[in-house]
């Protein structure tokens, strides 16, 4: 799969400013299948020649007489779309379809040093855009269209590389009785609010928020800046939740739902728990130790009544061996 425009680009003739109407007909003609020819400056592109307005303007009653002895500078398209080499496809995707309707078919021309690559037909852009998005979409959650376990795992792999970071482990506390008592639409929505509320906080942060499924999630960062972010998602999402149940179930904070056993029991409504695992004091070896010590502060989390979250310092680590 190519990411990247210049991956994608095929190499076009070039004219130069100087060259005369006459010789674009000869290379269209010589060229059946060819589109389009571009015209450089010293290599650089300046301007584009598309064989269909090319000939729309060449067909017209005096248009033969008028333009074939003359310099190509009366019919070329002065403002073509040019783009880098490593410019990624899915952004070009995003420029050509932004062009006017006029020109939404034309070449995107591709540079790579300041000099003419080559060029990309918007067909074959827009099948390299559609496989793009649909292995892009094998990697997603299809309920939240966050990052899947894939995602997940190379970052986890990336952390153990960096000088600092910080993995934030997610979940919903009660949120088995909450799905019981009201569904599992309900439960998706609940699981959806959750996931724009840690989007927002991503964003931030500047990290990467991914959904382990269910009602996990977990983020990057590779600093240890989070405190403020965690007490802003627990303020979000405590004050989010009360939309989802009745005011019975809020005036007397529970549900009734099947425990373990089997009896029916008062479960809590649903809290956010976040556990905190960064390399402050300890040295991480594997994703397993990180994965480990996360279960770790997840369980003291899950001690704690309502929304919270525990990180490294409030309970303390053994070092690693």
């Amino acid at each position: 799969m190519f990411l990247q425009i210049g991956e994608i680009a095929e190499q076009i003739p070039e004219i130069s400013l100087h060259h005369k109407c006459e010789y674009v007909d000869q290379i269209f003609k010589c060229n059946p299948q060819l589109q389009g020819v571009a015209v450089t400056d010293n290599g650089h592109p300046v301007a584009l020649i598309m064989r269909i307005r090319f000939y729309q303007q060449i067909g017209t009653l005096y248009g033969f007489t008028l333009y074939m002895g003359r310099s190509i500078g009366l019919i070329m398209d002065k403002h073509p779309l040019v783009v880098e080499y490593k410019t990624p496809i899915t952004e070009v995707s995003r420029l050509a379809m932004d062009r006017s309707e006029e020109n939404l078919y034309d070449y995107v021309l591709v540079v790579h040093e300041d000099s003419l690559f080559g060029a990309v037909s918007v067909r074959d852009l827009l099948l390299n855009f559609a496989e793009i998005q649909a292995v892009a979409a094998s990697f997603l959650n299809p309920l939240t269209g966050l990052p899947g376990n894939l995602s997940i795992n190379e970052w986890m792999v990336k952390s153990l590389l960096q000088e600092q970071f910080s993995v934030l482990y997610i979940d919903l506390d009660h949120f088995k009785a909450y799905n019981d008592t009201y569904g599992f639409k309900e439960g998706d929505r609940m699981i959806q609010a959750t996931a724009e509320i840690l989007k927002h906080c991503t964003l931030r942060l500047e990290g990467f928020l991914g959904h382990i499924g269910g009602d996990d999630f977990i983020i990057f960062i590779d600093n240890y800046h989070y405190e403020e972010y965690c007490r802003t998602i627990i303020a979000e999402f405590d004050r989010a939740v009360k939309g989802f149940y009745t005011q019975t179930h809020l005036a007397q904070q529970y549900v009734l739902s099947e425990s373990r056993s089997g009896m029916m029991e008062e479960i809590p409504l649903v809290s956010i728990s976040v556990a905190v695992v960064t390399n402050r004091f300890r040295r991480f070896d594997s994703t397993q130790d990180i994965s480990g010590e996360a279960a770790r502060l997840k369980k003291k989390c899950k001690m704690i009544n309502g929304s919270s979250y525990v990180d490294d310092r409030s309970v303390p680590a053994a070092k690693s061996g």
